[in-house]
């Protein structure tokens, strides 16, 4: 094994069991980087004769991606459990090794329709699970998040359980996946993200809502009015006469532990940062979710923020991928470094930023700082990136698109050491998040689930699965999981 990493939130939240990793959120640990180093039942040579183990049918469509915990004492014994969030705000946990239902919760729409219209509330996110101290955490149509006992499925409701992460959830959607970090404190901080729903209508402003998991205490960071640190009620002071700039990625969050902050990007509306707005830009804080005098840390804003506007390319549609870089990397100023960030978009372009000064201009509003812009696979970014370190040391970006699936490595300019984003191969193959799992990518799309090698992105295996909207894969245990828009969750193994 490559070293044991740590995945989640504490040491202690890191469970093996023989080979198994605890894969507790989306993008398996607080940099989401989509890497399970810890596979080692599934490789290049046995992924050819994976086979349909089970197929469950849920409560209704999950459209994210499943946790999974490895030795749960529950009332029946030790389990291995699955725990996925369906769309109608259900919390359910399977057994990994059979599909059979051990136990659900949920936390339905009620009267909750979208932008107070006929449609019933819906949400897209996924669950995190913390096992050190035995609960999952899960978003609830009623604008709540929710903490959960994972051997039962018992709600904890003790003060101040469940925790508000919207006050309009009618307007306000719960599209991403819940994400957990630990910072450089020791504090360990939950967080969910609030967006609107499709068609852009309503009164939402975009915000985040971090939550100390010790304590339960918890703080906003909106997008728009950022100096207004609470959750906007409908028609009620506080208010924000700005609208529509949402926080909606396939995670939350995604934090560094080399700057010590948590990244994140919104969506189309008003940039002006003299009033706290802050539309289609990468901001940094504190991962308590604080800002610094009323905005954020830091902040790197396309010069083009108003034709994305206009033209609808939410720079919001994913986060920065946190890739590490070669040793001897430098900024272009000169500055050592030792990790990039790489952000897409709806615009279909990925950006080269610097983690520690976004904007390389020294804080926030200022307008561009990108070392350098790479055309993605072709079509919007809508998805999370995979990031992969191979055998020889190099990087490895995994971006999918509706009409693409392609292999990036990070490596330096010869002769200034600042970092480099190239294409090395690329597939006509629609595809949702990707993940690596022992040298393997599993990407789903268009029906159809496929393993690919990451050096040259042949096909390794494939199968038909039902109509894929956000599903993505998750391999670990010997077994790889998608969840798709028929309602199932599906298993395949060797």
């Amino acid at each position: 094994m490559r070293g044991i990493r740590i995945l989640g939130l504490l040491a202690a939240s890191l469970l093996l069991a023989g080979c198994n990793v605890f894969w507790g959120q989306f993008g398996g640990e607080q940099s989401h980087q989509s890497d399970n180093t810890g596979e080692f039942a599934i490789s290049a040579s046995n992924v050819g004769t994976l086979s349909q183990k089970w197929q469950a049918t849920l409560p209704a469509v999950a459209d994210g991606a499943p946790a999974i915990a490895f030795g749960v004492s529950t009332p029946a014994g030790s389990r291995d459990l699955i725990l996925v969030t369906t769309k109608t705000g259900t919390l359910t946990a399977r057994d990994l090794h059979t599909g059979a239902a051990v136990w659900s919760i949920s936390f339905p729409a009620g009267t909750c329709k979208i932008n107070n219209g006929t449609s019933t509330c819906y949400t897209t996110s996924s669950p995190v699970i913390d096992q050190a101290h035995g609960f999952v955490y899960t978003y609830g149509l009623d604008g709540m998040v929710h903490r959960v006992a994972l051997a039962t499925g018992v709600e904890d409701t003790t003060a101040p359980w469940p925790v508000v992460a919207t006050l309009k959830p009618w307007d306000e959607k719960g599209s991403s996946a819940l994400a957990m970090a630990m910072a450089k404190d020791g504090n360990s901080y939950l967080y969910m993200a609030n967006a609107g729903y499709p068609g852009d209508h309503g009164d939402y402003q975009g915000h985040i809502t971090a939550i100390n998991l010790a304590t339960g205490a918890s703080n906003v960071f909106n997008t728009l009015c950022s100096a207004q640190t609470v959750h906007f009620a409908w028609n009620t002071a506080p208010d924000c006469a700005e609208v529509q700039s949402g926080v909606w990625a396939r995670s939350d969050v995604t934090y560094s532990s080399v700057t010590n902050l948590i990244y994140f990007v919104t969506g189309n509306a008003t940039y002006d940062p003299t009033q706290g707005d802050w539309g289609d830009t990468v901001l940094a804080v504190h991962p308590d979710g604080t800002g610094v005098n009323g905005g954020p840390v830091d902040a790197w804003t396309p010069a083009n923020y108003q034709t994305l506007d206009d033209q609808d390319l939410d720079l919001g549609s994913t986060l920065p991928a946190i890739a590490p870089v070669p040793s001897g990397a430098l900024s272009p100023t000169g500055r050592s470094i030792t990790q990039v960030g790489v952000q897409g978009g709806k615009d279909g372009q990925l950006r080269l930023l610097d983690l520690g000064d976004l904007s390389g201009q020294g804080g926030p509003g200022h307008l561009g700082g990108e070392w350098s812009t790479v055309a993605g696979p072709g079509g919007g970014i809508l998805t999370a990136p995979a990031v992969y370190t191979d055998a020889n040391g190099t990087t490895w970006l995994f971006v999918g698109t509706g009409s693409a699936l392609a292999g990036y490595t990070v490596t330096l300019d010869p002769t200034t050491h600042v970092p480099l984003l190239t294409q090395v191969w690329k597939k006509a193959v629609t595809s949702t998040s990707p993940m690596v799992a022992n040298g393997v990518v599993y990407a789903a799309g268009a029906g159809i689930i496929g393993a690919y090698s990451p050096t040259d992105g042949s096909l390794l295996w494939s199968k038909t699965v039902g109509g894929i909207h956000w599903q993505s894969p998750v391999v670990d245990g010997g077994f790889v999981l998608l969840e798709d828009g028929a309602g199932h969750l599906t298993e395949w193994g060797p």
